[in-house]
């Protein structure tokens, strides 16, 4: 990584000095993901993921069309939602697309200002602002659309101390298998069409007021067979952080391409979750049967102490174990992070998930770019998709 995007990425505090945020975000509120079956996905996040049930609304609160089960684990919220007829449009959504996420919820203070400020600067509306109220208060709401079907919602929940939100009912189960470490969102990528990174790129600057704080090239994430190329976007206090990823020309056909293939058209990529000790969330997981992308060569190992440079000095954790477990290790200049990604999480080759630690470094991962793109054109080889 050169020194001028070293700057960048370390200067966010400078980049946003003196600017409006016209848009605070305080965090995200929930993802939702629509699915083909919400209470077989529920059983799945809990027992594989470590999350815990937390609401639920369906039949039995009144909801004639959808049914969604909320999860929980530490600060990170999922809601998975299927239809209860034909006529729902969710169907429309999850045949095209398979399981994915539909909804992106930002935690904000107003979401009036937030639906006018980001409308008035072209973002098209989803939500017009909507009260919802129950015996516990009351819920604010409204969305815009980003890239594909994938809706931006804005929730204000300051008036509002029920389970979750107007609609639902605590969801009581003897069914939560232990937690697993898993504690916040660290950030959410999504993969946009040919020549379409830089138009977004550009609507979440004008729209949301967030800043390009780094970027990849096809020089710099490639393989011998393919390439793509990648900018991450953040909002002033760094809370929202989404990489927005396009295909690249190259000798075969590139992750990226494979997902817009499959995913019929552009959409939430993973979901990178954060864990305070990545080996143990790891084994955990690995036990629980989810499976991750095959591990990198032993030269990939070996080279670990050169790459990380100082950083060993401060470095708990035993290379031998993180090779054990295929956890992959980078550095920055404040410091290092360790990572992991699942394979897809359903059968279609779309979403999956990323497990990273952050030990100070504040990057993602760029001197693993090869070794995961390696690893990821493996399974597309067996998948036939190369």
């Amino acid at each position: 990584m050169s020194k001028d995007v070293k700057s960048v990425e370390y200067g966010l505090e400078k980049i946003f000095e003196g600017a409006e945020d016209f848009l605070p975000l305080l965090g995200t509120d929930y993802v939702e993901l629509y699915v083909g079956n919400a209470k077989q996905a529920a059983h799945y996040y809990k027992t594989a993921f470590g999350f815990q049930s937390l609401a639920y609304k369906g039949l039995e609160t009144g909801s004639r069309d959808e049914v969604s089960y909320v999860l929980v684990q530490d600060k990170i919220r999922l809601v998975l939602t299927s239809p209860l007829n034909s006529k729902s449009p969710i169907n429309d959504h999850i045949v095209k697309h398979g399981d994915g996420v539909k909804v992106i919820a930002l935690w904000v203070e107003d979401a009036r200002s937030a639906f006018e400020e980001t409308t008035k600067r072209g973002a098209k509306p989803f939500l017009e602002p909507t009260v919802e109220k129950d015996d516990h208060g009351e819920i604010v709401r409204s969305g815009i659309y980003t890239y594909g079907e994938t809706i931006h919602m804005f929730v204000e929940r300051k008036n509002y101390n029920g389970v979750f939100m107007p609609g639902y009912r605590k969801w009581e189960s003897d069914y939560n298998p232990p937690t697993l470490g898993l504690k916040y969102i660290d950030h959410m990528v999504g993969n946009v069409g040919w020549n379409q990174m830089n138009k977004w790129v550009a609507w979440y600057e004008k729209v949301m007021g967030f800043v390009n704080f780094l970027s990849f090239d096809d020089k710099q994430i490639h393989t011998e067979y393919s390439a793509l190329m990648s900018k991450v976007m953040s909002n002033g206090n760094g809370r929202i952080k989404f990489p927005i990823n396009e295909p690249a020309e190259g000798k075969k056909k590139s992750q990226i391409e494979e997902y817009l293939d499959f995913y019929e058209g552009e959409g939430v990529q993973h979901i990178a979750v954060t864990t305070d000790d990545i080996v143990s969330t790891v084994k955990q997981l690995r036990e629980r049967g989810v499976e991750f992308l095959p591990p990198p060569p032993q030269a990939y190992y070996d080279d670990i102490p050169r790459r990380l440079g100082d950083h060993m000095k401060i470095m708990k954790e035993d290379i031998q174990e993180l090779q054990k477990y295929s956890i992959l290790v980078d550095a920055d200049e404040e410091g290092y992070l360790l990572q992991i990604f699942t394979k897809p999480v359903q059968d279609r080759p779309t979403l999956f998930f990323e497990i990273i630690q952050r030990i100070g470094a504040r990057g993602f991962g760029a001197g693993n770019f090869k070794a995961l793109f390696e690893s990821i054109e493996r399974e597309q080889a067996l998948r036939g998709t190369l």
